[in-house]
């Protein structure tokens, strides 16, 4: 099952960056570089592309900027759900493309327009993010869809990565499982 990592500022200590990246090998076979908030995204993306090929993460993705991820030579992108537009783009530069999606209409679009992989979240009660959209959206996405479904929100342990697989998720996503 794929164990798709995913940083924020509370979980990767960039004065520690080793230390962090270690941690997150240990259980996750891709990793996304995501800080939405800091001026420094491009800078530090570059520092941690360097330090994470350092592991053996199957992938090292970087957060919805397309033209950076080919610069620095990342993996892919991580497209948010109001990205559909760029999917195109980030292909025509051969970049492994994963899209957050909400619902099962947006994860066939995101298929529909060529995404490798898509999130389906929240899966399960998690902060900030709505009322979850539960087992059943996700159980439909992975039998509807042809490319991986990552189950994403919520999952802190194994119970929920158990309940995901049942489901047909071919991973699982998590901020929290990871830290």
């Amino acid at each position: 099952m794929i164990a798709y990592a995913i940083s924020d500022p509370f979980t990767l200590d960039f004065n520690n960056l080793e230390e962090s990246l270690k941690r997150f090998s240990s259980k996750a076979s891709m990793i996304l570089y995501r800080d939405k908030s800091n001026p420094n995204y491009s800078s530090n993306a570059d520092i941690f592309l360097q330090e994470a090929r350092k592991y053996s993460f199957d992938k090292i993705l970087l957060h919805g900027d397309v033209e950076l991820a080919v610069a620095l030579g990342a993996d892919g992108v991580h497209l948010r759900s109001d990205q559909f537009s760029l999917v195109s783009l980030a292909k025509a530069n051969n970049l492994f493309v994963i899209v957050s999606t909400h619902s099962l209409q947006e994860a066939i679009t995101a298929q529909d327009l060529g995404a490798d992989m898509v999130t389906i979240s929240p899966i399960f009660s998690t902060p900030n993010k709505g009322e979850p959209i539960g087992l059943n959206i996700l159980k439909e996405a992975c039998d509807r869809l042809k490319i991986p479904v990552i189950a994403l929100g919520g999952i802190l342990g194994q119970e929920e990565i158990n309940e995901c697989k049942k489901q047909g998720a071919l991973g699982f996503a998590s901020i929290r499982y990871f830290a």
